[in-house]
């Protein structure tokens, strides 16, 4: 059985991931910051015995290791590092600028995803798929910047790209694939007003 780990997993793209690779018969290691208060999850859990809940904040190093040992007789073939935040959508632009909503995006965004994807490297090496996938968005793209605003959200998924780049190289002679996934603007609580469903974006 393949197994999937994917963080930021109680809504969105995270959750319909889970539905989704659980649907298709994977083993699915579901993890977000508060799987207790993850309903949607929780019942997804209740009916699929192959996909657990696990608590895991991408921005703390005592929590990723945890889980690592937590999981370490487990081989995992797909890590899907999807949980993310954009603090913009409620920042005015006459707003003087959040420097440390600024830092922690950063935390989230751009450190978060090589953080679990170094944790997890031996899980990864002892599976038969052995890759990486991070959700990045077009924001990222310093040639597409048209307008201001977004400063956080875009340059964190601008170091994202440029990390994940590198640790591709780093990864080649392991055989570990890494993949920069842009999903697009999707109808999820980060993008609420899109016309795409997650269920479509995510679909196979």
């Amino acid at each position: 059985m393949p197994t999937v780990l994917i963080t930021g997993s109680n809504r969105g793209l995270g959750l319909e991931w889970c539905r989704q690779y659980a649907e298709a018969g994977w083993r699915v290691f579901a993890t977000c910051r508060f799987p207790a208060q993850a309903e949607e999850l929780q019942r997804l859990e209740s009916k699929n015995s192959a996909l657990t809940r696990h608590r895991l904040d991408v921005t703390d190093p005592d929590q990723i290791n945890a889980l690592a040992g937590e999981l370490a007789d487990n081989p995992i073939d797909l890590l899907i590092n999807n949980a993310g935040i954009y603090f913009e959508k409620y920042v005015r632009p006459d707003q003087a600028t959040d420097y440390e909503a600024w830092a922690h995006t950063f935390r989230v965004n751009s450190m978060g995803a090589l953080r679990v994807s170094r944790a997890f490297l031996d899980h990864l090496r002892r599976s038969q798929k052995r890759l990486i996938v991070a959700i990045t968005s077009h924001m990222g793209s310093i040639a597409e910047i048209e307008s201001p605003g977004s400063y956080y959200y875009r340059s964190s998924k601008a170091a994202l790209n440029a990390a994940m780049k590198g640790f591709s190289l780093e990864l080649r002679p392991l055989q570990i694939g890494v993949l920069l996934l842009h999903p697009g603007w999707v109808r999820t609580r980060m993008g609420r007003c899109c016309p795409k469903k997650v269920s479509r974006v995510c679909a196979p």
